[in-house]
């Protein structure tokens, strides 16, 4: 074999283990988009009256991130929705499949009198719903203006823990606690969170929702 086909053949052989021994890149993981966390709710979840980027929601959402948790939160608040506008809206919440769901609803229900069987059933239907759905729920409870009786107010109270015990979900039983009596922190009309409270109230539902987390 004359020397120039001896080395092509040489090479020939050799490439094998050339090609072997090339550096191999290794393929991107595909990135997971985070779980999400959706507020559904009313005005006080929506952020009646603060500029946005201030609502509860955004206040929870830098609170998680602060403490490296990998979660999206949505807010899917509308103001003036009551319980039955919120049994509504369920699909649009259940085609997002959140991992947990803050059900804010039941305020405006009491403020218009809208009898509390139809809110005791409403509220049934979304958290049960939700829990078929494969979400995991946080209940948040409300109260009512004194005006409005102890009778009523009383059966509006126990809508809740009703709820939350049929179901065995975590209930915040009064959105507002240790809020009211901070200065600046609900707006003049004396329903609303300002932004300042939206911060409080975020701080209120920590303590319900790390447990369900992980990082």
């Amino acid at each position: 074999m004359t020397p120039p086909l001896a080395f092509i053949a040489a090479l020939v052989l050799l490439l094998p283990s050339i090609l072997y021994a090339q550096p191999q890149r290794s393929v991107p993981r595909a990135s997971h988009p985070p779980p999400i966390i959706d507020c559904f709710g009313d005005s006080i979840t929506a952020g009646y009256g603060v500029a946005p980027g201030r609502t509860y929601p955004d206040d929870l959402q830098r609170d998680l991130d602060a403490r490296g948790y990998r979660y999206h939160i949505v807010n899917s608040g509308i103001s003036g929705n009551t319980t039955k506008d919120g049994v509504d809206r369920l699909q649009e919440v259940i085609r997002l499949h959140p991992a947990i769901v803050i059900v804010e609803f039941g305020g405006n229900d009491g403020l218009r009198g809208i009898p509390i069987t139809d809110t005791r059933r409403n509220l049934d239907i979304i958290v049960s719903t939700l829990l078929r759905a494969g979400s995991k729920v946080i209940l948040a409870g409300i109260t009512l203006p004194p005006n409005y009786g102890p009778d009523y107010i009383h059966q509006f109270d126990e809508t809740y823990r009703l709820a939350a015990a049929k179901y065995r979900v975590p209930l915040l039983p009064m959105l507002y606690a240790n809020i009211y009596t901070v200065p600046a922190a609900i707006q003049e009309d004396g329903i609303h969170p300002t932004a300042q409270g939206d911060v409080l109230l975020a701080e209120n539902f920590l303590p319900f929702l790390l447990p369900l987390l992980h990082k």
